[in-house]
């Protein structure tokens, strides 16, 4: 389908067209490859236990952006993660040209001023906009050493209640965080949260990580998991464990 009969298709989306359609969807699987050529291994492998997937900044300097097409043909829900920052005009512009590739979400950075121009530049919504808080890296420590007086689940708090004043779809956080920042955004604002690990998976360089069911429990809406998938020996039926938990977690 042509991108601009997808922007038309996508166009009277709602909030609620962008909830998960059921308990697979809420798993997206984070493409974090240095080459297109992993990134289709893993796809071809992982089959129809994937329904949602993750392009971000490695990939997509690395040829990756057709693959969304690709994908998106193929049935697939995509996601662009591309944490985008800069002045008003920019983001504008890098938001309607993101709504035309056919993505359900795509990233900016929670700054009051940069996600104004995002949902203004978008308001048909073309693309699901999410407004990144405060990544799964960082604690307090981590606050402090770059300026901020406030620690990490206070500023969550504060730039959730931003994002929905600026109209913003959802917002992703880390999992400690949800409980505060589903309080902050309602009922209606999409949550997604990376940092998800099952209890046998190693945390990384994530510093503040919970279980899928963990997550479903406190609201989230999409969990974005990565290296469990990736990195696992036997990738698909990692991922089909991890669903499975995620639809016991949906059904109780």
């Amino acid at each position: 389908m042509p991108s601009s009969a997808l922007r038309s298709a996508n166009s009277s989306a709602t909030r609620a067209d962008l909830k998960p359609r059921d308990a697979r969807d809420r798993m997206i699987v984070a493409l974090d490859f240095a080459a297109v050529a992993e990134a289709e291994r893993l796809v071809a492998t992982l089959g129809d236990a994937v329904s949602f997937y993750k392009i971000g900044m490695q990939l997509v300097f690395a040829g990756g952006l057709p693959l969304i097409e690709t994908l998106r043909d193929a049935g697939k829900r995509m996601f662009l993660d591309m944490k985008l920052l800069d002045i008003d005009n920019t983001i504008a512009g890098g938001v309607q040209s993101i709504a035309r590739l056919g993505v359900t979400f795509t990233t900016i950075h929670a700054y009051p001023k940069a996600m104004r121009a995002a949902a203004a530049a978008d308001p048909e919504r073309g693309v699901g906009l999410l407004a990144v808080t405060v990544l799964t890296s960082m604690d307090d420590a981590d606050m402090r050493d770059a300026g901020y007086r406030h620690g990490a689940l206070e500023l969550v708090e504060a730039r959730a209640a931003d994002a929905r004043t600026a109209g913003m779809d959802g917002i992703v956080c880390a999992p400690p965080d949800l409980a505060v920042a589903r309080a902050a955004v309602g009922p209606d604002m999409v949550i997604v949260t990376p940092g998800i690990r099952p209890q046998s998976a190693a945390v990384g360089d994530q510093k503040r990580v919970t279980t899928p069911r963990a997550a479903i429990a406190a609201g989230v809406d999409y969990m974005v998991i990565g290296r469990p998938i990736t990195q696992a020996a036997e990738p698909k039926a990692a991922a089909e464990a991890i669903l499975a938990e995620i639809m016991a977690a949906t059904s109780e």
